[in-house]
């Protein structure tokens, strides 16, 4: 090989390798430091997309446990309070007992329908008072536990409805009910509002929804009001369109009056509320639905026989109540322990893609720090080759 001066091949050899060796050495220390094979996209750009991919997802489903597991919470609280109310129930029990009996007089049987009274008072409570986290436990509506694993496919809703919570709900009372009664023929443009829903009076059908058509006469308008609550044929002609039966109040219709009942017994106060704004309609009690009519006592024997049967059936209501609550806590449970395994195994799966092999990292580290040392090694001698041109000078 011919002796040259312009250009050191040996050390540009040297400075290529070792520029090679301390880049695979400061990969496998970022390694080994943060426990993590990918570091950076330029690490593994697939393998990095698929990880994040399924933290994602890990993520969402922890959430979904504790979601799950506050639904689980609420319905503990809702059986627990039931429970209570079951054992109010069963004291109730007692008490109407003994007052049916004949030997307990009208001055005791009073004692003891005020500790019914109080105890219905109480159930009442229970029910408008339970919460869990600020809501209200005890309500109509659904409570909508979401799991979801972040992806659009992987998501689904389990929906709970505890209910509502009364006294007169479980059927320790008689159906709210109230009488309309027409003077005259409603007028087109006026309203009644029946349950939650507003009714109003055309001469003409438009297909509005909620229209009810002015008859001839009183009878036929209010057979037309009374078809429009219960979603049914009008006398002689429809109600309307894009009407549906109202969810809270049935109604029945007779020559000049129409009866309105709650569908759910014990239901009254705002929730049947009603009210017309025709001078020629009024209702039996003003604007709002009778609530109490018929309520359970224990001020006569009879009475108190009457409302053993109440109370029986509320006790049923309540334990049929608490075996639906029991079963949503075992579905989401259930969902739970699910949900627990997939985040196992898509964790194990991350781990694979994204965590370091500590022991294959460690022999990387030594190969490449001897070939780091090596390679200043040979970079010095390669440098101390071209100081051999100078003896060529002495």
């Amino acid at each position: 090989m011919a002796l040259s001066i312009l250009n050191n091949i040996p050390s540009l050899a040297a400075q290529n390798q070792l520029a090679i060796t301390g880049s695979n050495l400061q990969r496998t220390l970022f390694r080994l430091s943060s426990g993590s094979r990918i570091n950076s996209g330029a690490d593994d750009a697939a393998g990095l997309a698929i990880a994040d991919g399924l933290r994602a997802n890990i993520t969402a489903l922890t959430q979904s446990a504790r979601n799950a597991n506050d639904g689980v919470g609420s319905l503990q609280v809702a059986d627990g309070s039931l429970a209570q109310v079951t054992t109010l129930l069963n004291r109730a029990v007692t008490l109407a007992t003994e007052s049916a009996t004949g030997t307990v007089s009208d001055t005791q049987r009073t004692a003891l329908d005020s500790e019914f009274t109080a105890i219905k008072a109480e159930i009442n409570r229970i029910g408008s008072n339970t919460t869990f986290n600020g809501t209200a436990v005890f309500t109509g509506t659904s409570t909508d536990v979401y799991l979801s694993d972040s992806t659009g496919g992987g998501a689904s809703t389990i929906s709970v409805v505890t209910g509502a919570l009364s006294a007169l709900g479980i059927g320790l009372g008689a159906n709210a009910s109230n009488v309309l009664s027409a003077i005259a023929n409603p007028t087109a443009t006026k309203t009644a509002t029946i349950g939650t829903q507003t009714y109003t009076f055309v001469a003409a059908l438009t297909g509005a929804a909620n229209e009810v058509k002015v008859g001839a006469n009183a009878t036929a308008t209010l057979a037309n009001l009374a078809a429009a609550v219960n979603g049914s044929a009008g006398a002689g002609s429809a109600y309307g369109t894009g009407t549906v039966a109202n969810a809270d109040v049935s109604a029945l219709a007779a020559a000049s009056t129409v009866t309105f009942t709650a569908k759910v017994a014990g239901t009254g106060g705002n929730l049947l509320a009603t009210t017309t704004n025709d001078a020629g309609m009024g209702f039996s009690n003003g604007a709002t639905m009778t609530g109490g009519a018929g309520s359970a006592g224990l001020t006569t024997a009879a009475a108190a026989q009457s409302a053993l049967t109440a109370i029986n059936g509320a006790i049923s209501s309540v334990a049929g109540t608490r075996g639906q609550i029991g079963a949503a806590i075992n579905r989401l449970q259930s969902a739970v322990n699910v949900i627990q395994n997939q985040s196992q195994n898509l964790s194990a799966a991350e781990d694979g893609i994204r965590a370091a092999d500590i022991a294959q990292e460690v022999a990387n580290m030594t190969k490449f720090s001897i070939l780091n040392q090596t390679g200043i090694s040979s970079l010095a001698q390669a440098n101390q080759m071209q100081q051999s041109v100078l003896k060529l000078l002495q």
